[in-house]
Formats: structure tokens, C-alpha cells, sequence
């Protein structure tokens, strides 16, 4: 059946709007996009303070290599993946390390002057543009084709609530700084309605569940596949909301108001509903872009799960010939892969609405870091891990390159994404275009 618009829709099943994201990309209903348009994605993960190298790069060069401690939770798609080593991020100018590793590392371009005092250097300000993911997303919503709801959605896991080039890796221009939703709760009220507390929250999902019977009837066999993903999605939630009543897992306060954020012990739940949500979004093509940043530059995390008291950061300065520092580092970074892999599973094992296979073959993961290096604050060896096949790159390898511009590297994502930009950030470090070997 074919409805002429939402609203005869509405009407005719008795539908609440809070169920209208999760349908409305279900083709048998008619409001689908076209389905010979290929939806490709691009997801940038954050973690910082660098990385260990001993426990990270492969030693190996080609498509036989092999994944050291920290990448082994992605041993399962070793062959989706590509490894990029010797990737620099060249900018230079006012602020520390960690401010411009951060807030140059999307934009690719230098800090404004400012009154922010970096750890050792000259203070700063703002990044002086756009980060790479809001150009493809002003470039995707450019066009009726590729245009979704959001654009992009900007994801957190225990952002601290201050505002400063540490904190901030997205930018919508100039002077301004994108902050990411790092309360799940907020997140989904921005998506799926307006909530005032939990208890609303419930009532909402008791809307969705009972909406959502209504639709399975005029459906086909393959939307009722995704139907049921939509369905396990809103028991999840109702899950995470009773063991947030029971266990205090999340924010106590009923009213989520901006700037309220999850606290340190949580950051595994928070993380993981961060990315059930995100992947939820992204199949119901409400971004084709998204961020997920975890803490922030400088940021001082305490692992207590993984048994780690002391503060990341802190860890992240003690020298190479410190083992205890070094193995505790290494497992911080495993976990950091550890949330990659389970956000890369998610997409795997999500259906491509409207099309074949899931949304990983249309999806493309950057996982990064401000530093290549958190003792020694090297902008060198940029830390890059990519995996999935939403930019067509040839994947199943890891790659060495010597010093190359990494505004050439956020080229190559803008070009995979169907945007040929002829230069990105500083044009200064753009002069041999893309990286071709990425594909």
C-alpha cells in the first residue's frame, strides 16, 4: 500500500509521531528513498592521548599482517580494515599539542589567537574552520538525494561539560565549536521527542512499542525483518531504563538539561548505548555522518572496570621505560578498540534498509587520536584505523607513508564520500592531492 502523504498515514493506522523515524524508511509504506541510491556513511571515532606503538602498529607493510595487543578485539575484520601509519598532522601555530592535535585534527587548519594558555606553548583560541565531517554533511544535505534529517549526529561518552580546544574536534566553521551529546537520554530526545524525564521517556516507548504492531501488518517479508531490528532497539532501551532505576547506572536528575553528563564509573554503559543509538539513527537514515567522541585531549579517565585507579592522561606521560604505566595504557587502548569492535559488530549485523547486505558495507569507521604519542606530544604517526566498506577504500591492509599532510588523508574521506574537494584545511599541506593509495 501507498500513502500519498505522513499525515494520511497518521491518521488511517492511529499513529503517534514518535514512531514515525522508525518507519518511514520501511519501503512497503511507501515514503522510502530511492532505492538505487547507494547510502554511504563515514563514523569518526575518537579516543585520546595517544597510543602505545609497541602494542598498536603492525610491523608489517601489505595485506599479510599481523594485529598487535591493542587491535585484537577487531580480529574479526582484520580483512575490513586499514591500518595508516606515517600519517602527520602538520599544523602548527598558537596553542599546545593537544590543543591543536584536537582541534586541527578535523579541520586540518590552525587555532585563532586566543586566551586559552595551552600546557608549554603560546595560549589560543578556536580551530580556524570547518571540520571535514560538517563539509560532507553541508555537501550531503546540498542535495535532495543524499539529504537526511540531522546530517550528522555529534556522540559523547563522558565529555567534560567545559568548553576549550581540548574538548572540541568538530566544527561547524570558523570560531565554531560543535559540542557532542555525551548523555544518551538528551541524545534520544533529540531523535526520537520531546521528554522531560524518564517516566515520559517511558511513556513514549509504550507509544513506539504499541505503534510499532500496528505497522507489522502492511509490511513485507523483508521490512518486517526491520521492523524487528526498530523493535529490539525500543526493549533495549526500556532495558537500559530499568537498569538505571535498579543499579543508578545513569543520571539521576529527571530533567535532562544540557550540560548534565554521565560520570566516570558509567562509561561503559553510556558507550554502549551511545552506539546502539547511533547505529539505530543510521538505519533510519537520519545522518549519513557521525561522531563519537570519548572524554576529551588531556582527558583524565579512571578505568576502575579494567582495574586502572590511576588518571589517562596522567599514565599517558610516563616514560617508555615505565612497563606497569605502559601495560596499563595498553589495556585503556584495548578498551577503546574493544568499543570499536562492538560498534563495528552492530553495523554488521544491522540490514541495509532498503537495499542488500548491512550498513557496514556502506560504512566507513575512523577510529584516531590527537596524539601519536602521549609522553613525547608528537603530532607524528597520527593514529589511524579504518575499517568498513563505505568509501570503496581497498581494505585487508595496513599502510606505512613518511610524514604525509594529514589535511590528504581528511581529502581522501571528503572524495570517498563523493565530494572532490580540491583542498581541505591549510591548501599549504594539500599540494599532492589525495592519498590514491587508499584505493
Amino acid at each position: 500500500m501507498r500513502y500519498q502523504s505522513r499525515r494520511a498515514f497518521l491518521k488511517e493506522l492511529g499513529l503517534s509521531t514518535a514512531v514515525l523515524p522508525l518507519v518511514m524508511n520501511l519501503p512497503s509504506l511507501g515514503f522510502a528513498a530511492d532505492r538505487a541510491i547507494r547510502k554511504q556513511r563515514l563514523i569518526v571515532m575518537f579516543s585520546p592521548n595517544g597510543i602505545v606503538p609497541k602494542t598498536y602498529w603492525p610491523d608489517e607493510v601489505g595485506d599479510k599482517f599481523e594485529l598487535k595487543e591493542i587491535m585484537q578485539p577487531l580480529k574479526a575484520y582484520q580483512d575490513q580494515m586499514l591500518v595508516i601509519k606515517g600519517v602527520a598532522d602538520r599544523v602548527r601555530g598558537d596553542g599546545d599539542s593537544h590543543m591543536r592535535g584536537m582541534s586541527c585534527l578535523l579541520t586540518g587548519i590552525e587555532l585563532l589567537p586566543g586566551n586559552i594558555q595551552g600546557g608549554s606553548h603560546t595560549p589560543a583560541g578556536w580551530a580556524s574552520g570547518q571540520s571535514v565531517d560538517q563539509e560532507i554533511k553541508r555537501f550531503l544535505q546540498s542535495q535532495p538525494e543524499t539529504r537526511t534529517r540531522f546530517g550528522s549526529l555529534e556522540f559523547g561518552v563522558n565529555v567534560p561539560h567545559r568548553a576549550d580546544p581540548w574538548t572540541r574536534m568538530v566544527y561547524a566553521g570558523s570560531n565554531k565549536p560543535i559540542a557532542p551529546i555525551d548523555d544518551p537520554y538528551q541524545m534520544f530526545e533529540k531523535i526520537y521527542g520531546q521528554m522531560k524525564d524518564r517516566k515520559s521517556l517511558a511513556s513514549i516507548l509504550d507509544d513506539v512499542r504499541e505503534d510499532l504492531k500496528k505497522v507489522r501488518t502492511k509490511l513485507s517479508r523483508e521490512d518486517k525483518q526491520l521492523l524487528e531490528e526498530h523493535e529490539t532497539y525500543v526493549r533495549q532501551m526500556e532495558q537500559e531504563l530499568k537498569a538505571g532505576q535498579e543499579q543508578k547506572l545513569s543520571i539521576e536528575v529527571p530533567v535532562q538539561e544540557v550540560g548534565v553528563k554521565n560520570d566516570n564509573d558509567h562509561m561503559p554503559v553510556t558507550s554502549k548505548m551511545q552506539i546502539d543509538l547511533m547505529v539505530n539513527s543510521l538505519a533510519n537514515d537520519m545522518a549519513r555522518v557521525a561522531t563519537l567522541q570519548y572524554t576529551n585531549s588531556v582527558g583524565q579517565a579512571r578505568m576502575k572496570w579494567l582495574g586502572i585507579e590511576d588518571g589517562h592522561h596522567g599514565l599517558s606521560h610516563k616514560p617508555d621505560s615505565d612497563e606497569d604505566a605502559q601495560e596499563k595504557l595498553t589495556k585503556i587502548n584495548k578498551w577503546f578498540c574493544e568499543q570499536l569492535a562492538y560498534l563495528v559488530q552492530k553495523l554488521d549485523k544491522t540490514p541495509e534498509p532498503n537495499g542488500e547486505g548491512t550498513l557496514l558495507d556502506n560504512t566507513l569507521v575512523v577510529w584516531t587520536n590527537e596524539l601519536g604519542k602521549g609522553n613525547s606530544h608528537t603530532l607524528n604517526d597520527v593514529p589511524l584505523v579504518l575499517v568498513g566498506k563505505g568509501l570503496d577504500f581497498k581494505m585487508g591492509r595496513s599502510l606505512q607513508f613518511k610524514m604525509v599532510p594529514h589535511n590528504r588523508f581528511l581529502m581522501s574521506l571528503a572524495h570517498g564520500m563523493g565530494h572532490h574537494v580540491k583542498t581541505f584545511g591549510n591548501p599549504n599541506f594539500c599540494g599532492d592531492g589525495i592519498l590514491s593509495e587508499l584505493t
